[in-house]
């Protein structure tokens, strides 16, 4: 069983001199990585952070962070990778969570930590203090008690929670190594590739990505957020692996691709989340930047896995979003009772892999509950095919996909039953084409006065902006459909915005 760091210590007597980050402003090669690591690591460690303590990063995407990722699984800490685009009370709930010895962060994100009780003893802001740390201390290896265990919590992702606040899905090394493996075989990954890292490195679609990049001698190129003028610049001068490209960009991609006339150098695979870009799209971007289009469905929880081993061709126009099982992992779906179903039937996938995540921090309800009987319950609902490939259904437990951001429609509710003119609330997901889907609120107000604008300025600051209801429609009481049990059929509003209820 390897780990993260025994991985990239053999990259980095392999290919010293090899290029290992770069941002525009400056390069690393292996060699320099590995010494600012082994400074950054002994800076932790005089610190008082060990084994198992977390270190908790607010900042945008820059070579710091990924630094931070390689030292803490070089020590055996663990990086808790803040959301900068939350709301104070979320971002107050996900650092208390986690306790974290240290926070480092930009000075971009580090008004909202002043604004937040987050009860840490240290913080290091970027710009100031972190070359400071690193050099005071030594560049030799770092005396530790030795590697970590496989087993070894490595980082934190948060993922939306069907309660209303998020929750800290732990990934182990053992867990990072398998989904490197998975992405190896399966087509996403191979050894010396070039990565652009420029969605959030909060989320796993670029975390996973840069850990996997580091470890089989590749180069990540670190931006600082999407801007979509370099990010094609960037695809015309440098041969890419896997293009990152999700719902709400891929038309400005081609929109800017046209626009200079340039030609990919050359791209393995682009693109993700291909149920939610629409399909013409798929033909053009797949067409002007000739290369296929990833049709995946992972997790933050599970990786790349379960179902994204499938590739679109380049120029088609897609009839079917049917998805394949990705390598070493094994799918069941279940009915409610966790009994299997037939092909043909809908059933909710619970999976087996090495990719699987340790579960959730400080959440063990939760994770009893989703790894019930030794499988991880992902919430989605898919049909299997007699071919053995995957159409999804539906999402179990309703989660909007929003450009790349998931909501739960219980994070916008508990705001807007907050509201004292507001006597209840339903938040259901509208097909957008732009950003994929996006959430619009149905409201029952007892204060007549109240306007669609009132209700969104009042859930403003109090939630990250890209869960901010797009629409509200007013409706009564008795307007909302529900089960025997009192449950909101959010499926019946979805269909009333068609224009069934005004």
């Amino acid at each position: 069983m390897l780990t993260i760091p025994e991985l990239f210590r053999q990259q980095v007597k392999l290919n010293p001199a090899r290029t290992a980050l770069e941002d525009g402003r400056r390069s690393l090669t292996y060699a320099e990585l590995d010494s600012r690591i082994n400074r950054l690591v002994n800076a932790l460690a005089d610190a008082g952070v060990r084994h198992g303590d977390r270190v908790a990063i607010l900042s945008e995407n820059r070579i710091e962070y990924i630094e931070l990722e390689m030292a803490a699984a070089r020590l055996g800490a663990i990086l808790a990778c803040q959301n900068w685009r939350q709301a104070d009370d979320e971002l107050e709930h996900c650092i208390r969570l986690v306790s974290p010895r240290i926070v480092f962060v930009s000075e971009r994100h580090a008004a909202a930590l002043d604004r937040i009780c987050h009860g840490v003893e240290r913080i290091v802001v970027l710009e100031s203090g972190y070359e400071a740390l690193l050099g005071s201390a030594s560049d030799q290896e770092p005396d530790c008690a030795g590697p970590p265990d496989p087993e070894d919590g490595l980082i934190i992702l948060y993922t939306s929670g069907t309660t209303g606040l998020p929750k800290g899905a732990l990934i182990s090394q053992r867990a990072m190594v398998a989904r490197t493996t998975v992405n190896r075989i399966d087509g996403l990954l191979k050894p010396g590739d070039t990565f652009i890292a420029w969605a959030p490195l909060f989320h796993m679609v670029s975390t996973d990505q840069c850990y996997g990049t580091l470890t089989t001698g590749g180069k990540v190129i670190v931006m600082d957020g999407l801007d979509v003028s370099a990010l094609v610049a960037i695809v015309a001068r440098e041969e890419i692996g896997h293009l990152t490209l999700i719902p709400g960009m891929v038309d400005r991609v081609i929109e800017e691709v046209r626009r200079t006339g340039i030609k990919a150098k050359g791209v393995r695979a682009l693109g993700c989340m291909a149920d939610l870009v629409p399909r013409d799209q798929i033909a053009q971007v797949t067409s002007l930047l000739q290369a296929p289009f990833v049709n995946s469905f992972g997790s933050t929880e599970t990786g790349t896995p379960p179902a994204s081993r499938g590739f679109m061709p380049i120029g088609v126009l897609p009839e079917k979003l049917s998805k394949e099982q990705n390598s070493n992992c094994i799918i069941r779906l279940v009915d409610e009772d966790d009994n299997e179903v037939s092909d043909g039937t809908p059933g909710e996938m619970a999976v087996r892999s090495p990719t699987l995540f340790s579960g959730y921090w400080g959440a063990p309800e939760a994770t009893e509950k989703d790894f019930r009987n030794g499988w991880f319950h992902m919430g989605d609902v898919f049909v299997r095919n007699p071919d053995g490939t995957l159409d999804y259904v539906d999402r179990r437990k309703y989660l909007i996909k929003s450009g790349g951001e998931n909501i739960y429609p219980a994070e916008i509710e508990r705001v807007l039953l907050a509201h004292p003119g507001i006597a209840d609330a339903a938040v259901v997901r509208r097909k957008d084409p732009h950003w994929g889907e996006v959430p619009v609120a149905f409201v029952v107000r007892t204060d007549a006065s109240l306007t669609a604008e009132d209700i969104i300025g009042a859930c403003r600051g109090r939630i990250a902006g890209y869960k901010l209801p797009k629409d509200v429609i007013f409706i009564s009481e008795e307007e909302i459909p529900r089960s025997t049990t009192g449950k909101i059929k959010r499926h019946e509003l979805e269909q009333a915005l068609d224009g069934a209820i005004k």
